[in-house]
């Protein structure tokens, strides 16, 4: 099979792409034959070297990877050679195969393509359990969700609609906004750190956000915090424009406001379960037409340093996917 592997930590133009043997599933775990993986950011962080978690080189990156099941190992029950999946993992999607327990495995609706799967997976996820389960989200309230036309801005938007909120997009630019605009935003805003308090009480009535889908940190959380209604809660899942700058516990204190952290891969890690019911829940929402993949564009796997690059380079919107040629 062919993988592209990280040899040596650096730019993603250092990816090589090599034949390597083919694997065979332990006791509880299944191969898959690998038709898409998506690109998210933090495999950028990952081939640079720059992660919290690097395993042993050589090895594969990509956390999410679409298939069929082409073996399974002792003990699997619950999934069969043939069957339409996609798996969660923390590295070794960017390949043919990929070896994973079959507690990771979650199978796909009919209606999903490889690649429309591949773009799911982390960016539903976080959208779900950013919105939902840590901040808590009520049908009515106004969300505000940044990076709105990336990957997790794209799923936020819709995550968000689908569960009956009012949602303000901050996008980067205005094509990115129209996305967000396609993907059911009620109001997009491009504000700089500078206006983005005062734009937002304004696209409130003065009240301010009720729940926040943050990736952005730095000056733009800083401004957000102050434009937080009253027993708001922010959630924080990255921090894209480079800045951590500290937050001011009065301007939290004064409106009973609640700053929470997620990183959702650690729930596929301590309750796969919950994961695979999560990702089944939102599968069946897409198999009715509630939630869609924003695929931006396809590389084939050769190219899957240019594909890196181009998310690294803000280009996209939606999600980039590396496909390997499985029909």
């Amino acid at each position: 099979m062919r993988a592209a592997l990280v040899k040596e930590f650096g730019p993603p133009a250092g990816l090589v792409v090599e034949e390597v043997p083919d694997l065979v599933p332990g006791p509880g775990e299944v191969v898959i034959e690998v038709g898409a993986v998506s690109i998210n950011f933090p495999d950028i962080l990952v081939v640079e070297g720059s992660y919290q978690n690097l395993p042993p080189r050589p090895f594969s990156p990509g956390k999410e990877a679409a298939g069929r099941i082409l073996a399974v190992g002792e003990g699997v029950t619950r999934l069969s050679v043939g069957d339409r999946v996609l798996a969660l993992v923390e590295y070794g999607g960017y390949a043919e195969q990929l070896q994973v327990s079959g507690k990771l495995v979650i199978a796909l609706p009919d209606s999903m393509s490889y690649e429309e799967a591949a773009a799911f997976g982390l960016v539903y996820s976080t959208a779900y359990f950013g919105l939902l389960r840590r901040g808590q989200l009520k049908a009515g309230e106004t969300v505000l969700v940044t990076g709105a036309g990336g990957g997790v801005g794209s799923a936020g938007v819709q995550v968000a609609k689908a569960w009956g909120a009012r949602v303000i997009a901050l996008a980067q630019d205005e094509a990115k906004g129209d996305l967000a605009r396609q993907q059911g935003a009620d109001v997009v805003l491009t504000s700089t750190p500078e206006t983005l308090k005062n734009d937002l009480l304004a696209a409130t009535d003065g009240k301010g956000v009720d729940v926040v889908l943050e990736m952005l940190g730095g000056d733009f959380l800083s401004q957000i915090i102050r434009a937080t209604a009253w027993e708001g809660r922010i959630v924080i899942v990255g921090f894209a424009s480079g800045g951590q700058n500290p937050i001011k516990p009065g301007h939290i204190l004064v409106k009973s406001i609640s700053v929470v952290g997620l990183q959702s891969s650690d729930y596929r890690d301590r309750d796969p379960e919950l994961m695979r019911s999560t990702m089944g829940e939102m599968f069946a929402m897409f198999d009715q037409g509630k939630l869609n993949a924003a695929v931006d564009s396809t590389f084939p796997l050769e190219k899957v340093g240019d594909a890196m690059q181009y998310v690294k380079d803000g280009k996209v919107k939606g999600k980039v996917v590396v496909t390997t040629g499985l029909g």
